[in-house]
C-alpha cells in the first residue's frame, strides 16, 4: 500500500522545499543556554542562541539542575502511570499548590504539555449549547482544542475589541448557555500583548468567562513575573490560565491549567489528555518548584531581559530593519519572502548567530520573518553582536540578489 503513497508524499515534500518552506532541524551538542554548540544542520561550532524560549536563562541554571539531580534520587525517573491510578506523588501536589498561589488562582492541574492542557479544556467545559469566542491569532493548540469541542465557534480579529463584542452579541443572541473568550496573553509570532482589561470588561458585560494562554509571559511579564493578568491588573478576573513549564519556567516540558476550583475539579474527572496521559515526570515537577523559588528574587533577571530587549529593538530599528513594535522579548524581524528569510537565517548562522526563519504555515503567506527571542542570559555584547550580524547578513543578501 505504501508504495502507492510514497510518490505523493515525496512530491509534497519537494513542493515544500521549492517554496522555501522546508524547516530543517539543527542539532546542538550542549545544554540550552545563551550560547550553544551546533553539531549538524549548519555551521559547526559555538554560536549565540537567539531563538530559544529561555527568557530568564534558567534552562541550565545550576540550582535547577541540582534540584533535578536530587529529585531523581528521591522520586525516581518516571511514573509509568496516569494520575488517578498510581501516578500522583507529593511533588505533583506541591507544584500545583505553588502554581495556584503564584498565579492567584484557586487550583491548578498539571499536564504533560500546554498543548495537552489546551486540548483538554474546551471539550470538558463546553457542549453544543455553548459558545467559544477565540482570537484569530491564537496558538495552534487552542485551535485544535476548540475543534475537539462541540461548542459553537466564533472568531474575532486579533486584539480587535469591537469585533470581539460583535461576536459576543451573536453568541448571546444565539442563546449560548456558556460563553468562553479565549486569547493568548502574548501572541508568539508577533510579540503583541492581549488587551486583557478591556476583554474582561466585555466578559462582564456579556456574562462570559475568560481564558488566557500565558505561555510566553509567565515568569517575566508583570511586576512579579505573574504574566499578562498581573500586567493588566486582572488576576482576579481571569477564570482560566493555561501555560507551560517549557519556556521561562526552566524550559523543560509540562503544562498546566490554573483556574477556579470547580473548573479544575471537573478537568480532573473528564479531561482526556489528563486522564489518558502519563503523569509529568517527577524530576520536572521538582525542578519547577526550584524555579518558582528563584522567581521570588528574579527581579534583576527580568530587568536585564527588558534592557536586552530594548537595546535590540532600538538598534535594529536604527539600522533600518522592520521590527514589529512592542516591548516583549519576542522581536520579529519582518522579511516577507520565505526563501529570503531562510537564507538570512543561514547567513546569520555563518556569522555565529543562531536564529530561525519562520514561514507558512507557521505564519501567513508573505509574512515570513526571523523571530528573535532575547534572554536574560545574553550580555549586552551578545545583543550588539547579533545586530551587527544582521547588518552584515543583509549586505551579503543584497550582493547575492545583485548577482542573480
Amino acid at each position: 500500500m505504501f508504495d502507492s503513497v510514497r510518490a505523493d508524499l515525496q512530491a509534497t515534500l519537494d513542493e515544500i522545499r521549492a517554496a522555501g518552506l522546508h524547516k530543517p532541524e539543527r542539532v546542538i551538542g550542549t545544554p540550552q543556554s545563551a550560547t550553544v554548540a551546533v553539531t549538524s544542520g549548519g555551521r559547526p561550532g559555538e554560536v549565540l542562541n537567539f531563538c530559544a524560549n529561555n527568557y530568564l536563562g534558567l534552562a541550565d541554571h545550576p540550582d535547577v539542575v541540582a534540584a533535578a539531580h536530587e529529585a531523581l534520587d528521591r522520586w525516581g525517573y518516571g511514573m509509568a502511570s496516569v494520575r488517578f491510578i498510581c501516578g500522583t506523588q507529593e511533588v505533583h501536589k506541591e507544584l500545583e499548590a505553588r502554581l495556584s498561589a503564584f498565579l492567584g488562582q484557586e487550583d491548578t492541574i498539571l499536564y504533560s504539555s500546554c498543548f495537552d492542557a489546551n486540548g483538554g479544556v474546551f471539550e470538558t467545559l463546553l457542549g453544543a449549547e455553548d459558545a467559544v469566542i477565540s482570537d484569530a491569532l491564537n496558538h495552534a493548540s487552542i485551535i485544535d482544542g476548540i475543534r475537539l469541542s462541540k461548542a459553537r465557534r466564533f472568531r474575532y480579529a486579533n486584539r480587535d475589541l469591537a469585533d470581539l463584542e460583535q461576536q459576543l452579541k451573536e453568541a448571546t443572541e444565539g442563546g449560548a448557555r456558556r460563553k468562553l473568550i479565549v486569547t493568548d496573553g502574548v501572541f508568539s509570532m508577533d510579540g503583541y500583548v492581549a488587551p486583557l482589561a478591556e476583554i474582561c470588561d466585555l466578559a462582564d458585560r456579556y456574562d462570559a468567562m475568560v481564558m488566557v494562554d500565558d505561555s510566553h509571559a509567565v515568569g517575566f511579564v508583570g511586576p512579579g513575573g505573574r504574566g499578562t493578568p498581573e500586567l493588566h491588573g486582572v488576576m482576579d478576573r481571569v477564570d482560566i490560565i493555561t501555560g507551560t513549564l517549557g519556556k521561562a519556567l526552566g524550559g523543560a516540558s509540562g503544562g498546566y491549567v490554573a483556574a477556579r476550583a470547580e473548573i479544575v475539579a471537573l478537568l480532573r474527572q473528564r479531561s482526556r489528555p489528563y486522564l489518558f496521559s502519563n503523569t509529568l515526570a517527577p524530576v520536572i515537577a521538582a525542578a519547577s518548584l526550584k524555579v518558582l523559588d528563584l522567581l521570588e528574587s528574579a527581579g534583576d533577571l527580568r530587568e536585564h531581559l527588558a534592557a536586552n530587549t530594548a537595546l535590540f529593538r532600538s538598534r535594529m530599528t536604527d539600522e533600518g530593519f522592520d521590527v514589529l513594535p512592542g516591548d516583549h522579548a519576542i522581536a520579529p524581524v519582518m522579511i516577507g519572502d520565505a526563501a529570503v528569510a531562510g537564507r538570512m537565517a543561514e547567513l546569520l548562522l555563518e556569522r555565529g548567530v543562531y536564529v530561525i526563519g519562520f514561514s507558512y504555515p507557521v505564519v501567513p503567506q508573505g509574512k515570513a520573518r526571523i523571530r528573535v527571542q532575547l534572554s536574560a542570559a545574553h550580555s549586552t555584547e551578545d545583543v550588539n553582536r547579533a545586530v551587527d550580524a544582521f547588518v552584515a547578513a543583509r549586505a551579503e543578501l543584497e550582493q547575492e540578489s545583485g548577482r542573480a
